[in-house]
């Protein structure tokens, strides 16, 4: 791996993705477009990495950043759907193919067809659940999506595992394929469970927040290679870690928290730009490679275009012939109905979701040259150039129509808005009463030694402060006349504190420049107000969204 090659590829799918988002363009759509474009440059090297690179370390911190930010809650709610999507769809997606490829390619035998069906079942939601949040897709869809983005890898590999061994004639730790997909379920989650529980414990007993995330930073590796170790399912493992650690994520200190959450904010687009852009750069190699084999290349990617359109059909069937009415538990504790299913419009935008990825990419890079006995891989090179082109395919049809399919379709659900906008209120009611009983607490018992007046005082400007956000939070969600002045002045507030922070800001970097200030003591008093503009940012965005 030349790893020059990789810093340039970096630094270019950064500048490429810097300018996408100034235009409002899809990133990945982008990045696959400018990576394979590169890729013909004359004397351009060919970027390889091995599948267990992509596979131990840039797929792991994608599912365990996802992982951190999906609620349990809307897991269990959603859990019918997503393991019809997760596992349902996979297994009957790498079938269906199989099948279709076996009888079209003559070059695959049925085992080989197999494995590339568990090659392209796996699909990647990264770029559907970012163009729906933009767009304002509903939180069950989007939670749909994501759940199934997260447990699909897992049955993919497994099955790719199961079928690669068949060919191959290698041994698995257990033979019976039901029995090794139980086998590699039950280790990967406890393996999951049991390190996140670990690092939880041990996060706990420490007071420093560079060493806490620098704990979190290496769960999700761990796992995922402790789980490989033992033949269970790694990607099950880092999920599980995820989903305990994002769980207990209130635990943590507050220091903690923000640093983690601009680290897995950083790191996520740094691999999700280097991934697309890789994943466009191998499109002269793949053409090579099948041609170096000695294989029609028109008929090869004819083979491929029409598996392509398979895969692309599968899961709409599956979504509303199968998969009537989506139901999904909803808490019993609201007044919403029982059980409700999504509305056709909504069922269309999650069987369009169909986008393949990096996995696609990794596991039928992951083909054995040869088998057991020593013979060639039966159709390794026509695997590997199928694989290519419905990854990029999906990508390119359906990422870039999925768009356009959402603003037409009218996705919206009003009964969600409302609950959100009920919780809201519900939140921000719960947190004033806390303050107004710990403020009444304070004044009634005021800490020993403490100047009454002064403490009398600072109370007094805590619940000003306290009020006057209140009220301007709780109008930032309403629409009628009487919160119109009041949504302006939270808006006014701030901007008008923005803008000081701002200017105290340049202030302050001009005594540093000037040789007035020492740079520590500049940076001591940056921090102090990094926090306050960060959170003044957030409110801004939040209704530039609302």
């Amino acid at each position: 791996m030349n790893l020059t090659l990789v810093l340039l590829v970096v630094i270019a799918a950064t500048a490429v993705t810097g300018l996408a988002k100034r235009q409002d363009l899809q990133v990945p759509l982008v990045l696959v477009t400018f990576g394979s474009v590169a890729s013909f440059i004359p004397g351009m090297p060919r970027l390889e990495l091995e599948p267990d690179i992509i596979l131990g370390v840039v797929l792991p911190p994608l599912l365990y950043s996802a992982a951190l930010d999906f609620s349990l809650a809307s897991l269990r709610r959603n859990i019918g759907p997503i393991l019809r999507l997760g596992v349902g769809l996979v297994l009957v997606t790498a079938f269906v193919v199989g099948f279709f490829a076996n009888w079209l390619v003559p070059e695959l035998t049925l085992g080989a067809a197999m494995v590339l069906g568990a090659v392209v079942s796996p699909t990647d939601a990264v770029s559907a659940v970012s163009v729906g949040r933009q767009l304002g897709l509903p939180k069950r869809v989007l939670a749909i999506l994501t759940g199934e983005g997260l447990l699909n890898d897992a049955t993919a590999l497994t099955l790719f595992t199961v079928g690669v061994a068949a060919v191959a004639g290698t041994r698995v730790v257990v033979e019976q394929p039901v029995l090794f997909f139980l086998y590699e379920v039950a280790g990967g989650v406890v393996i999951g469970f049991v390190l996140a529980t670990v690092v939880r414990l041990v996060r706990a007993r420490m007071s420093d927040s560079p060493l806490e995330t620098v704990l979190g930073l290496v769960l999700p590796f761990a796992a995922y290679l402790a789980a490989e170790e033992i033949h269970a399912s790694g990607v099950l493992a880092v999920v599980v870690a995820g989903f305990v650690m994002g769980h207990h994520a209130t635990n943590a200190s507050v220091p903690t928290r923000i640093q983690e959450r601009s680290l897995w904010a950083t790191l996520d687009l740094l691999l999700e730009t280097f991934v697309f852009a890789y994943m466009g750069l191998q499109l002269k190699f793949v053409i090579d490679d099948v041609a170096d084999e000695g294989l029609p290349v028109h008929h090869i990617f004819a083979y491929a275009i029409a598996v392509l359109v398979v895969v692309i059909a599968v899961r709409p069937l599956w979504v509303f012939v199968n998969w009537s009415g989506l139901r999904m538990r909803l808490d019993p504790r609201t007044e919403t109905t029982a059980h409700r299913g999504l509305n056709w419009r909504q069922k269309l935008v999650v069987s369009w979701a169909g986008m393949r990825g990096v996995v696609t990419l990794a596991a039928a890079g992951g083909v054995p040259v040869l088998t057991a006995a020593g013979d060639p891989f039966p159709g390794r090179g026509v695997i590997q150039a199928i694989a290519f082109v419905v990854a990029v395919g999906t990508l390119v049809i359906q990422g870039a129509t999925i768009p356009f399919l959402i603003e037409r379709l009218d996705v919206a659900d009003p009964a969600e808005a409302e609950r959100d906008r009920e919780q809201t209120l519900l939140a921000r009611r719960i947190s004033a009463a806390a303050a107004d009983r710990t403020l009444a607490e304070l004044s009634a018992h005021p800490p020993a030694g403490a100047n009454p007046e002064e403490f009398a005082r600072a109370v007094a400007r805590v619940r000003l402060s306290v009020r006057a956000r209140a009220q301007v939070e709780e109008a930032e969600g309403d629409d009628d006349g009487n919160s119109t002045a009041l949504h302006r002045t939270g808006a006014l507030f701030d901007t008008v504190r923005r803008r000081v922070l701002q200017a105290q800001r340049r202030a302050l970097i001009a005594a540093r420049d000037e040789g007035d200030l020492e740079d520590e003591v500049l940076r001591a008093e940056l921090e102090a107000r990094d926090i306050e503009e960060a959170a003044a940012e957030q409110r801004v965005l939040r209704r530039r969204r609302g």
